[in-house]
């Protein structure tokens, strides 16, 4: 660089912060304000306009009524499920199983005896014995069982708050001239578990009746009771409901 070009350099950065120093903060300052106060009174007068003129909705009027509707039908249903775990859940299934004339077969009797003492070990015991055998035994009540109700109730609550809140945002109480805090109602909840929790301990009753096919090569075994034990039942006595076939799982089958 000659002397020449840096000698022009310096005087324009001279010349450049003479400016800067002479220039007054007072009027940026100013300036700036201006524009927020404009700024700020459009914003104000764009939002008059839409409270005037009132705000449109942007969903489906049908579509949000449908959906209240199909809420409110299925709603009462958790009061059906509160009223049903206080009681058994009857069922009858018929239930086939080797017979005597097969190589591992039982015949009646040791078809009895087998389930005899799976009934004696679930605390139940034979009211009485005859071409149906009835046993009778004591479902004591659930800690789990209470928990899961609350816990159903606490959600059913709280999506009917919502619902309230939505529907009935600008309601108040006439009297107190309040607006009423819908999530109340999940307060509601513990009142499912102390419910099913005073019903206390369900006395269940199992009928048992055993036939024979005419060549002995299969046991029918008719089971009428409340549908857990039943469960649980023919799947601990390997048991196959009539009619239909049984596929082992992937995790059930043997290793080849």
């Amino acid at each position: 660089m000659s002397i020449e070009s840096h000698q022009v350099l310096m005087d324009l950065l001279h010349s450049s912060s003479t400016f800067l120093s002479d220039a007054s903060p007072t009027t940026t300052i100013d300036i700036d304000t201006a524009t927020a106060t404009d700024a700020a009174s459009s914003v104000a007068a764009t939002a008059t306009e839409a409270i005037e003129q009132g705000f449109t909705s942007t969903y489906s009027k049908a579509s949000y009524y449908t959906t209240l509707g199909v809420y409110a039908l299925s709603f009462p249903g958790i009061w059906s499920q509160v009223k049903r775990s206080t009681k058994a859940k009857l069922k009858r299934k018929t239930f086939v199983s080797e017979g005597e004339a097969k190589e591992n077969g039982k015949d009646l009797r040791q078809q009895a005896g087998e389930i005899m003492a799976y009934m004696k070990a679930n605390n139940y015991e034979v009211v009485e014995a005859g071409e149906v055998i009835t046993f009778r035994g004591l479902v004591k009540k659930s800690i789990s069982q209470a928990c899961f109700l609350v816990f159903c109730t606490v959600l059913a609550m709280a999506s009917l708050a919502l619902v309230l809140q939505i529907q009935l945002q600008d309601f108040t109480i006439p009297i107190l001239n309040i607006q009423p805090n819908y999530f109340y109602l999940v307060a509601l909840g513990p009142y499912a578990g102390i419910y099913y929790w005073r019903s206390g301990d369900r006395v269940d009753d199992v009928k048992v009746k055993l036939a024979s096919s005419d060549d002995d090569a299969e046991n029918e075994i008719t089971v009428e009771g409340n549908d857990e034990e039943i469960e649980r039942m023919w799947r601990t006595l390997e048991w196959s409901e009539k009619g239909m076939v049984k596929i082992d799982g992937l995790l059930e089958g043997g290793s080849a």
